[in-house]
């Protein structure tokens, strides 16, 4: 059967630990992070190509793997983190306990309770769909990679399995979790979630 395997994997901790950073706040990965991605992909190399989101958690990563096993690197803006607003640059902790209120509403109802000045969920979830999208029809029954964000990653898992949006911050994505989905005619499959991948 004819079939085309994304995998995806969620960037390592950056530089200066949990907080929202969306794609206003392009931290470099931490050494926690490299080593967190390494050991997620291990030696595994088996796909053809590899997509990456323009900010730096995710991109020196993309490069520095492509370079290990000579696979082609793609930058795709469109993949890049949901914008996060006023909260960008600020701790969990900031928002958790010094935002409790605005919180808790994000919570439960993350569509309409956006941080001010947020990217709409809506506008986010159809930007990276159509990215998805094109890349699908672009490498029809082959294997990549997409290196990227969180968001951008519930955000495909919610498309591949029919979840609404408003349960998005519902599904955890781990640092340097991979996600398998695999497309044939009938439709996407998730196949692993925050695994880790092996020869």
């Amino acid at each position: 059967m004819n079939e085309t395997v994304i995998d995806l994997i969620r960037h390592g901790e950056p530089v200066g630990g949990r907080r929202y950073r969306g794609h206003g706040v392009d931290d470099s990965l931490s050494e926690k992070g490299w080593s967190q991605m390494w050991h997620a992909v291990g030696n595994y190399h088996a796909w053809q190509h590899i997509i990456t989101s323009p900010l730096q958690r995710c991109q020196q990563f993309a490069h520095a793997l492509g370079e290990r096993h000579a696979i082609p690197v793609t930058i795709e803006p469109r993949f890049k983190e949901v914008g996060f607003g006023e909260w960008e640059g600020l701790s969990h902790d900031e928002i958790k306990i010094g935002r409790a209120t605005e919180y808790q509403a994000f919570l439960q109802d993350p569509v309409n309770c956006r941080p001010r000045d947020a990217e709409p969920l809506e506008d986010f979830i159809q930007r990276v769909n159509s990215a998805y999208e094109d890349m699908i029809a672009c490498h029809s029954n082959g294997h990549i990679l997409i290196v990227a964000h969180a968001g951008v990653m519930r955000a495909l898992i919610a498309k591949t399995i029919q979840a609404p949006s408003a349960g998005l911050y519902r599904i955890k994505i781990s640092n340097g979790g991979v996600t398998r989905i695999c497309h044939t005619k009938t439709g996407g499959v998730l196949e692993l979630l925050n695994g880790k991948l092996s020869n």
